[in-house]
C-alpha cells in the first residue's frame, strides 16, 4: 500500500468516526470547498447544504455508521473509493432504530499541500427489510 492510498484510508476512518461522534467541526476541513453530496431522490449539495442538513439529523437522530473500503484507486491528483456502508439512526426522542445500507462511491483531489480531500460523493444508501417488514427513516447526509 502506497502513502496515497494510506492517506485516503484515514480520512475515510476520520470522516466516518467524525459522523458517528456528531463533529461537523471535524468533517469540514476533510471537504474541497466545491464538494457535491450526491443523495438518492434529492437535489445536490454543497458544503453548505451538508453542513446545515448534518446538524439538524444530528440534532434528532443518533448515528451510528459501519463503513467497509472495498476499492481504492489513485490516478494522479484524483482518487476514488468505494465502500459498502451499514448506518443504525435512533431517534434522541426515544423509539426504534432505523437500518440503512448501501454502497458509496467517494471522490477525492490531492491538494498542494499533499492532504486528499473529498470533492464528490454519492451513496445508494436505503432501508433494509428486517423481519419481513420494512424500516422507514429520514434521509441523512453522511
Amino acid at each position: 500500500m502506497g502513502p496515497d492510498e494510506r492517506a485516503i484510508r484515514e480520512v475515510h476512518s476520520t470522516w466516518i468516526n467524525a459522523v458517528n461522534a456528531g463533529d461537523l467541526v471535524r468533517l469540514l476541513p476533510l471537504m474541497a470547498d466545491d464538494v457535491v453530496f450526491l443523495n438518492p431522490g434529492q437535489a445536490p449539495v454543497g458544503r453548505d447544504g451538508f453542513s446545515c442538513n448534518f446538524s439538524t439529523a444530528h440534532q434528532q437522530v443518533w448515528v451510528l455508521c459501519r463503513s467497509e473500503l472495498e476499492e481504492i484507486v489513485v490516478v494522479g491528483e484524483v482518487a476514488y473509493t468505494r465502500s459498502r456502508d451499514a448506518l443504525s439512526v435512533t431517534p434522541r426522542a426515544g423509539g426504534e432504530a432505523t437500518q440503512l445500507a448501501g454502497y458509496r462511491i467517494t471522490v477525492y483531489r490531492k491538494q498542494p499541500d499533499g492532504r486528499w480531500l473529498l470533492a464528490r460523493d454519492a451513496h445508494t444508501l436505503s432501508q433494509w427489510r428486517h423481519r419481513g417488514r420494512s424500516k422507514s427513516a429520514e434521509p441523512l447526509y453522511v
